[in-house]
């Protein structure tokens, strides 16, 4: 057997064992799914068992099974056969009929898929191209979303957006934002317009998707606009830090909108432009020196730190130590909070990972979509990422944030207010 054939038999024997592996997964998870469903409706049986009628018959017994259907998930299309309860008389005794929580009535899809979608628009497939770029991923069953789908589906996330910016924010008290304006490589209508994000923390620890905005890049006018916004729907009360990058729109914005809020420069976004003015081959020392700095146990530390890297590469390096020296004052703020909240404030981390999958800091592909669909694509996005954040380590600490008293090196100052 020459070489070219047993090329060939290698990618069909690949293809074969890729097959029989999916077919074994599919056929595992229709079975798990099957018997979740017969378990469930048995449970709901079993609680409602003493319930009779006046001719002593149960008022909630099996009733066969509904028509099969197809539930579209990561591994392909699943068919799946779901049990019927007849439960029609618990109505007439004022108690909720049967709704099963694991399948519930109408669901064609799981959600995990519907992520897909927003992620897919902003990296420039277009409406029409949808069916392909599902099949390829999920496989033939992914068809089903076609053009008419896709649209309606942006429809309902467009309105969902619209009701959730205009939402009232009275009462509601901030003790950290992470801001940043993440540019994407689709959609917009002016190749110099970003979407501004805003996360915040909650007075329990708690992070939130606080505001989706569209901007001119990063500008002041954008950002006081948006901060302005927060205000009018009820935003009284100034967060006590706010992260980000080194766009000056955002910091002149702040300073004009909420003055009394601290500052704090993202160290990784810090990191990346002291960097970039230094040459490959002393990179590596570099960023390690920069590590001491924000790695430090306290601030004395971290200025130590700080003054050996400037008397270190001022002479060869003038660009990248006055790239860190310009920022000094909004650097080590982080000192002033707790410690246990220092990995969460040093960086704008919550907004780059949400975002990993389809930031990209690159001109627009052809064919603009809407604004506002661009806007809803990326709260979706963002808002089924938000489901997995976690509240911030150190949660105890934050009402004494809030109440402005003193921490030093991280550490609470007894009965002293900042």
């Amino acid at each position: 057997m020459n070489e070219y054939n047993q090329e060939v038999t290698f990618i069909k024997d690949k293809a074969l064992a890729r097959s029989a592996l999916e077919e074994v997964i599919v056929g595992g998870a229709r079975k798990m799914l099957k018997l979740a469903l017969e378990n469930e409706v048995d449970e709901f049986i079993a609680k409602h068992s003493a319930l009779v009628d006046e001719d002593g018959k149960r008022i909630v017994s099996r009733n066969g099974y509904m028509p099969a259907r197809d539930i579209l998930t990561g591994v392909g299309p699943i068919n799946i056969t779901q049990p019927r309860i007849d439960d029609r008389k618990l109505q007439n005794n004022g108690m909720d009929r049967f709704t099963s929580s694991i399948l519930p009535r109408y669901l064609r899809r799981i959600p995990s898929i519907d992520n897909l979608i927003p992620t897919l628009y902003l990296k420039g497939i277009s409406t029409n191209d949808f069916g392909v770029a599902l099949s390829a991923i999920l496989g033939e069953g992914a068809q089903g979303l076609s053009a008419a789908n896709i649209v309606r589906l942006k429809r309902c996330w467009e309105e969902d957006y619209v009701d959730w910016a205009k939402r009232d924010l009275s009462g509601k008290n901030y003790v950290y934002f992470w801001v940043d304006g993440v540019y994407f490589n689709v959609r917009l209508e002016d190749e110099r317009s970003c979407i501004l994000i805003i996360i915040a923390a909650d007075s329990k620890g708690n992070k939130e998707l606080l505001a989706v905005s569209d901007g001119y890049r990063e500008s002041k006018i954008a950002w006081k606009e948006l901060l302005l916004d927060l205000k009018r729907r009820g935003l009284s009360a100034p967060p006590k830090l706010a992260v980000g990058d080194g766009g000056l729109g955002f910091w002149s914005a702040l300073t004009e909108v909420f003055p009394s809020t601290r500052r704090q420069r993202c160290w990784v976004h810090k990191t990346a432009n002291i960097l970039d003015k230094m040459p490959k081959s002393i990179q590596p020392k570099a960023k390690s020196a920069i590590h001491d700095m924000y790695l430090a146990a306290t601030k004395e530390d971290a200025l130590s730190a700080y003054d050996h890297f400037v008397n270190s590469f001022k002479d060869k390096y003038p660009k990248a130590v006055d790239c860190l020296v310009k920022d000094k004052e909004d650097l080590f703020t982080f000192y002033d909070f707790p410690a246990a909240h220092w990995v969460h404030i040093r960086t704008t981390n919550p907004i780059e990972s949400t975002f990993a999958t389809v930031k990209l800091r690159t001109y627009k592909t052809k064919g603009c979509g809407s604004r506002k669909a661009t806007l809803s694509m990326v709260f979706k996005l963002a808002m089924e990422v938000s489901k997995t954040w976690r509240r911030l380590k150190g949660s105890e600490f934050i009402v004494h944030v809030l109440e402005n008293r003193k921490f030093v090196d991280g550490e609470l100052v007894e009965g002293v207010a900042a």
